[in-house]
């Protein structure tokens, strides 16, 4: 595995991000999701089952990764953004992307405008809604007070640190990400650990747990990226997904033209728990 790193301009900020590559082949882009303990790193144990076939990137999002990161007031817009340039800059035309989470969002949507990008999407337990929105199951303007107040030069890394301490983080991957509450043992809770407490993770983690990375605003605009997309995709997801999140995923399972491998085990995260089981689903798509 070889690991480079991208320049990306924006807001006056020069932002460092690596990606890893592997393997030989069409190009398979990998895109984690977006939440406060994720990174290119979820990618990997994928990366190591389809190296044999294709060449694999897995790619760090801009404000989520290990490195550190600037004081940015992370938009949609501005993921957005780096996702044309990332593409650009890679400089091969994918012949498949593979998006987790919100990332999954956010290929549907550059793909409903730049048609024909890449040659097929699979979508893993893909979502369009900030943990926060779903639980309460819509936007609310106190979300965004929040927001701002992690965002707060000495207030808001103290409310940052006082929601992702050890504890906090075991109980919400044990309710929402991984199937087996011990997955996350002292090895991967380390590895989690320095994800959140990179400089800078708390301006994109507020941004996204209070649903300000929502790409969409409902159910039918997701649905309407899927259908606009126009290349063959594959849903994938776990029997054990959370209702809220998982109704969402059936939703998109009944629009025409998706495959859909719903597997016996896995959570929001059922890539990185279950990677054989979702490389066994993806191998005759991609492939196809």
């Amino acid at each position: 595995m070889n690991t480079r790193e991208l320049q990306w301009r924006w807001q006056d900020h020069t932002i460092a991000l690596a990606f890893d590559e592997a393997g030989s082949g069409p190009l398979v882009l990998l895109l984690p999701a977006l939440s406060s303990i994720s990174t290119r790193a979820e990618m990997h144990p994928l990366m190591e089952r389809l190296a044999a076939q294709f060449c694999a990137i897995a790619l760090d999002w801009p404000g989520f990764g290990t490195a550190p990161r600037p004081p940015v007031r992370w938009t949609p817009d501005a993921l957005s953004a780096f996702l044309r340039d990332a593409l650009t800059t890679l400089g091969t035309r994918p012949h498949a992307v593979v998006a987790a989470g919100h990332a999954a969002t956010y290929v549907l949507a550059h793909a409903a405008t730049q048609t024909g990008f890449a040659e097929r999407i699979a979508l893993l337990a893909p979502t369009w809604r900030g943990p926060l929105p779903t639980v309460v199951g819509a936007q609310r303007t106190w979300f965004g007070k929040i927001r701002r107040a992690v965002e707060l030069p000495v207030l808001g890394p103290l409310l940052y640190r006082a929601n992702v301490s050890s504890f906090v983080i075991r109980r919400m991957v044990t309710g929402h990400v991984y199937s087996d509450p011990a997955w996350l043992d002292g090895a991967r809770l380390a590895q989690k650990r320095r994800v959140v407490d990179a400089e800078g993770a708390r301006f994109a983690s507020a941004a996204f747990v209070t649903g300000g990375l929502d790409r969409v605003a409902d159910r039918a605009q997701f649905l309407d990226l899927a259908r606009r997309a126009g290349v063959p995709m594959l849903l994938v997801y776990g029997e054990e997904t959370p209702p809220r999140s998982r109704a969402e995923m059936e939703a998109l399972a009944a629009a025409a033209g998706v495959q859909t491998a719903r597997l016996p085990r896995g959570k929001l995260s059922v890539y990185e728990e279950f990677p054989d089981a979702v490389a066994a689903a993806l191998r005759p798509f991609l492939a196809g």
